[in-house]
């Protein structure tokens, strides 16, 4: 049977390792099977044996209490956990009294955040670097380990694959798929020497302070931005009522609906133009992907990778989900490879996410999705790759994203619309600056992810060989300030 993806197992294996007595293949996978042993072949103990304590949200019915605010105590959804960390640039509130309610699902420093439900096996660590109180909803299970075990070494472990293998082995679910606590609590977990937790601690550190040094120097590139542009402390009007002729309204714009002529709007849009300024479609060229129809997909591991709008932000690229056939890309090479995007082109969203921008470092080995649309700046001496990509993701741009914008289920913004986008015009010598915090701040970044991969690696390296090996590859991939 070598080759086949075929295991056999006694039953008496089958009743006696896994809760709900699952005979499905999927469960007994060889890969699966061949983790296990190898843990298994180590000291290791349950979380439940451990101790951990393992909460999640409580009642579902609680959901009928809670009031969601646009500022207030950070409210932790499935969204915001992407690569092992939290991402707060899409949060949503809550106030002080809903978060004593919720008491059960408040995330304290060093928890450990497990997605139970939708996309199972995204996890992060709460830092001691956070400004608390901050909560999260009914699908984040939050894990204490009460010092029975290095949190450090169990967020390491959980990235892993052995980690992401156990969760994707449990997930249960026809549509939706779901992990419960009582399968989190028989989480098996080596036992490893306080020398590996304690120098897996010192990476995952270090790699949270560069990341949080990369966020600050990023927001401080955004507040340039807007004091450059005059709207640094700019507070819209909250008045919802504006008067408009026929003549400067539909005859012009082509739009009857309220939300469109909202005060607001047109007061960002007279701090715009009342200084240097230019329609995007000047600034850039704008190139339409593909969308490929579903025989094109395939689950095949060689196949050219297909990024959509949730494959990316403003701060880097996840791994794409979809990826196109081998025999697709055969057939349609040459149309491919011209839409593959190139170094600083600028991946834009018009549909769903509307107007995330990211700016590519390097020469991209993908397609996009046609919900993405590629720009190319026309002449680097006017305006900057990056300081474009910092402007559209601006306050100043997503306020014209939000007036332009429609769709009842998923957002759509014309191209024609984009192409009209105002964009700010400031100082060559201050895009300049806005651009090297930028690089610098992505370049941060990339050290924070790299060590965090480097942490991950190590816990693998020390159970499929042994803690001497892994901490080998640590002293040989890591260096930071001591």
């Amino acid at each position: 049977m070598e080759g086949l993806e075929i295991s056999e197992i006694m039953l008496s294996y089958a009743r006696n390792n896994n809760e709900v007595f699952r005979f499905d293949s999927t469960y007994f996978q060889k890969e699966y099977l061949l983790d296990e042993a190898k843990i298994r072949s180590k000291q290791f103990k349950t979380l439940k044996s451990l101790g951990a304590d393992i909460k999640s949200f409580g009642a579902y019915s609680l959901n009928n209490d809670v009031r969601y605010l646009e500022r207030g105590i950070p409210f932790i959804r499935g969204v915001n956990m992407k690569k092992g960390r939290i991402s707060f640039t899409d949060m949503i509130f809550i106030d002080e009294q809903t978060n004593t309610l919720l008491w059960k699902s408040e995330v304290k420093p060093e928890m450990i955040l497990l997605s139970m439900s939708g996309t199972i096996g995204d996890v992060a660590l709460a830092s001691k670097q956070w400004r608390y109180p901050i909560n999260s909803n009914q699908d984040i299970a939050k894990i204490e380990t009460k010092g029975k075990i290095n949190p450090y070494f169990l967020y390491t472990f959980l990235m892993s694959k052995f980690g992401q293998n156990y969760l994707n082995r449990e997930a249960r679910g026809s549509v939706q798929q779901h992990v419960f606590l009582s399968q989190i609590e028989l989480f098996e977990v080596p036992t490893v020497s306080t020398d590996l937790e304690t120098s897996i601690q010192r990476i995952v550190e270090w790699s949270d302070t560069l990341l949080i040094n990369a966020e600050n120097l990023y927001s401080q590139a955004e507040t340039l931005l807007l004091e450059s542009t005059g709207l640094k402390n700019f507070s819209p009007t909250m008045r919802n009522v504006n008067i408009k002729s026929f003549n400067t309204s539909f005859n012009v714009t082509k739009r009857l609906d309220a939300e469109y002529y909202q005060p607001k709007y047109e007061q960002v849009m007279s701090k715009i133009v009342a200084q240097a300024h230019a329609p995007l479609n000047k600034l850039v060229d704008i190139q339409k992907s593909i969308e490929p129809g579903s025989d094109a997909y395939s689950d095949d591991e060689d196949g050219l990778s297909f990024l959509r709008v949730a494959d990316y932000d403003k701060f880097g690229i996840t791994k794409p989900q979809k990826r196109l056939s081998t025999f697709f890309v055969n057939e349609n090479r040459d149309d491919l490879d011209a839409l593959k995007p190139k170094k600083n082109t600028i991946l834009f969203s018009k549909d769903g996410s509307v107007g995330e921008a990211y700016c590519l470092r390097e020469d991209g080995d993908f397609i996009t999705s046609g919900a993405v649309l590629h720009l190319t700046v026309r002449d680097p001496n006017k305006i900057l790759p990056e300081y474009l990509t910092l402007a559209l993701n601006s306050k100043l741009v997503k306020m014209q994203a939000e007036r332009d914008a429609g769709g009842s289920i998923i957002l759509h913004w014309r191209v024609s619309e984009i192409e009209n986008v105002v964009v700010p015009l400031v100082e060559k010598t201050i895009q300049t600056k806005i651009a090297a915090m930028v690089q610098k701040s992505f370049s941060l970044k990339e050290e924070s992810e790299h060590l965090l991969e480097v942490a991950k690696r190590a816990v693998e390296i020390s159970i499929e060989q042994d803690e001497r090996a892994g901490m080998q590859y640590i002293e040989a991939n890591s260096q930071w300030n001591q």
